[in-house]
């Protein structure tokens, strides 16, 4: 019993490190965010806090800044994961197939996710640029078109951002999708042949259910990183024109930095974080009833 105990004592160790870590880089600054969303914190005032109460939560709602990042982050958001996990699914049951070319072509798919969405941003602001370099407009204008302006129009501006990270992101989902594909027995397609299932039938009753596991992972991660999506936004728009791309992270650097309104910066900061996990939770839930269903 003594040396099982020091054993799991010696395991236990081994966590401190990491625990500390967590605690120091994480769960510290969140406190502190906490603390000064209740004060006066702000660039005029930054010693001498008094507490407001929740008054810094309630100028959130009234700060049409910080509203419509919170808007433009959940359609963000829910844009890059329905979208995102269906290319990838689409994608990698294509190239799963006996293709001459499929190593290329997953080479190809997958290779922008390697870059940084900076890099990404600059090379579609060119690409979509109304500029005479802009090589979308230069081929739209050779074909007759009317030049559009993907990140200059409020009504566009936000899809373009989409677009690009689709363009991104969708490889990286895809190389999932394989992984999983190629861990499903082939047996159990061989007896959906035999009971005469056509390839689309396959795909609904046998690849798709067992693909839960990587739908999870795509689908989480693809919701958390669209709503604390920040670096391509100021790579690309910078949260324009007007705020309609803005995002809560841009939204949040401006209010807290820019205006110097610590404080409802802070305020903000834990309703997006309320935010994020109340909608994790639920994805989780609906993902897990999904499973539930097709066992």
């Amino acid at each position: 019993m003594i040396r099982k105990m020091g054993r799991e004592l010696q395991y236990s160790v081994l966590i401190v490190p990491a625990l500390l870590f967590y605690v120091l880089f994480c769960v510290y600054p969140f406190l502190t965010m906490f603390y000064y969303s209740v004060t006066d914190y702000s660039v005029a005032k930054m010693t001498d806090l008094s507490f407001i109460g929740f008054e810094n939560y309630s100028k959130v709602f009234d700060n049409d800044l910080l509203m419509a990042g919170f808007k433009n982050s959940i359609i963000y958001a829910l844009l890059m994961t329905v979208f995102q996990t269906a290319f990838g699914i689409i994608l990698a049951v294509f190239l799963d197939r006996k293709l001459a070319t499929r190593n290329l072509l997953r080479s190809v798919f997958f290779l922008p996710a390697v870059f940084s969405p900076l890099v990404i941003g600059f090379l579609w602001n060119y690409l979509m640029s109304t500029s005479d370099f802009g090589l979308i407009n230069r081929g739209l204008t050779a074909i007759g078109l009317d030049k559009i302006n993907f990140l200059g129009d409020a009504n566009l501006a936000l899809y373009s951002v989409v677009i690009t990270q689709l363009w991104q992101w969708t490889g990286w989902a895809m190389v999932i999708f394989l992984a999983n594909l190629q861990g499903i027995s082939k047996d159990l397609y061989e007896a959906a042949e035999i009971d005469g299932a056509s390839s689309w039938k396959k795909f609904w009753k046998v690849t798709l259910p067992l693909l839960q596991p990587s739908v999870n992972v795509v689908a989480v991660t693809a919701m958390i990183g669209g709503l604390k999506v920040f670096d391509i936004i100021m790579a690309l728009t910078d949260g324009g024109p007007g705020n309609s791309t803005q995002t809560i992270m841009t939204a949040y650097i401006k209010t807290s930095f820019n205006e110097g309104a610590y404080n409802e910066g802070a305020a903000s900061g834990v309703i997006f974080f309320a935010v994020v996990m109340l909608i994790t939770l639920i994805m989780m839930k609906m993902l897990g009833k999904w499973g539930r269903n097709i066992q």
